[in-house]
């Protein structure tokens, strides 16, 4: 069985224990807390569940704070039936997902199993960031029905790889996965390439092929950049959706369908109906299950997973690793390209680094290597690591001064252990804070 560590942040004793004893009994370590600052002040778990319920801090704060203090932890927001509106707050602000209460137990143990799988090694997919789990959470979702999913998102953030893992999630993971780009296809083949063609459907067509829905039948088949499709074969697509069959290019024998079909864009197709650029019936047949993956420069937490991902692609031979300049530097930059820019930028640096370090120059990014060097420099002062960090530091730091420097005392008035002060405190030193300097000859 899993013992996989929970935290659960839940005031209401009764309701606590029920969540515990179902948890437990599945296998779970679980450790409860009463208050959501108590629970702030705990050693990191490996999935968080907390209650909207909370009397001291508003669910989607302290999810907010959480996410700030670990930076790519699992949370998972019990919500009352009514509160529709605190849920949406509470994603936005970091949620993994979110359960409605009240709730079955295989509800609680499903989803729990969902998010602990987003914590396994994935091929081709480092989601370190919050953002990024909450994304994988509802492509998984997505995989357990055959609907159409549209997946948007800006060139170069991973969309096929997005439709892959839907793939590969579902239950028609032992089928074809056959990905198409429109967008490199010359209009006037792609509609023999999408559904095929007969013998002398036109010239040059000296034999019949089978088209590309032919070849994921049985599976999945990804039309990316589908905003790049011109209205004539939108409207033999929106046909294909509809009927689940198809006929080649010059026959009128319709070939039945079984497939989940996946659409990728950069565009903004609600605009683009707007413009009369896409059809709207085929939009609202694609967009049932909408995914969006963000642009790198809003998940910076996966940048140097990322990296290093591609590191071991394509250093085989012998070891290396980032500098950390390199590793400021990289998390600076905007990545207008995003991760296929960052692959591309990988690959240069592996050729371009003099040792077994990767530096800032090595990198060659369009930013000032010097100001980067300089930021190389620790600033131990609590101001700088509050606005960076969790403003929880300072009312510890306030209770230490209260009780001067008595780590017993203030963890009782903190409402935690000794145990989890120390954890705290330490994590703080980590954070660059001289608590000798902050609190003098007490600490």
């Amino acid at each position: 069985m899993s013992r996989l560590d929970i935290l659960l942040v839940e005031p209401n004793e009764l309701l606590a224990q029920s969540v515990i004893e179902v948890l437990t009994i599945a296998g779970y370590q679980v450790r409860h807390e009463r208050t959501g600052r108590s629970a702030l002040l705990q050693s990191p778990a490996a999935i968080t569940i907390v209650s909207s319920n909370l009397s001291d801090i508003s669910v989607h704060d302290w999810v907010a704070c959480h996410q700030k203090q670990v930076g790519s932890g699992v949370a998972i927001a019990i919500v009352e039936q009514d509160q529709g509106i605190i849920a949406a707050e509470t994603m936005k602000a970091g949620a993994t997902d979110y359960l409605l209460r009240p709730f079955e137990s295989s509800q609680l143990l499903n989803l729990i199993r969902r998010v602990e799988a987003l914590e396994k090694p994935m091929a081709n997919i480092v989601a370190e960031s919050w953002r990024s789990k909450q994304v994988l959470q509802l492509a998984h979702r997505a995989a357990c029905t055959s609907a159409s999913v549209l997946i948007t998102g800006e060139s170069g953030t991973g969309k096929e790889v997005l439709a892959r893992y839907v793939h590969e999630q579902s239950q028609r993971s032992s089928g074809p996965f056959v990905a198409v780009n429109c967008a490199a296809i010359p209009e006037s083949m792609l509609e023999a390439v999408l559904f095929g063609h007969v013998k002398g459907a036109f010239t040059g067509a000296l034999a019949s092929q089978s088209g590309k829905f032919e070849e994921a039948n049985g599976g999945t088949i990804l039309l990316d950049e589908i905003g790049e499709m011109s209205p004539a074969v939108q409207a033999k697509l929106l046909r294909v959706l509809q009927e689940r069959e198809v006929e080649r290019v010059g026959s009128h024998k319709a070939i039945k369908l079984d497939i989940r079909v996946i659409a990728a864009t950069n565009k903004d197709l609600r605009e683009e109906v707007q413009k009369g650029q896409f059809r709207e019936d085929l939009y609202y047949r694609l967009d049932v299950l909408p995914l969006h993956w963000p642009p790198l420069r809003e998940r910076k937490e996966d940048i140097l997973p990322i990296s290093q991902f591609f590191i071991k692609k394509y250093q085989e031979t012998s070891s290396c690793f980032l500098s950390q300049d390199a590793k400021i530097a990289l998390s600076q930059y905007d990545w207008p390209g995003n991760i296929r820019e960052l692959e591309n930028v990988m690959q240069r640096a592996l050729v371009m680094r003099h040792g077994d370090y990767i530096t800032a120059q090595d990198l060659m990014l369009p930013i000032d290597v010097n100001s980067v060097s300089q930021q190389m420099v620790p600033d131990t002062s609590f101001g700088h690591v509050e606005a960076k960090k969790q403003a929880e530091y300072q009312y510890i730091l306030d209770k230490l001064r209260q009780f001067g420097g008595n780590r017993t005392k203030t963890a009782n008035a903190l409402g935690v252990s000794t145990r989890a002060l120390r954890y705290k405190l330490a994590a703080m030193r980590d954070q660059g804070i001289d608590l000798q300097t902050v609190l003098g000859s007490a600490a």
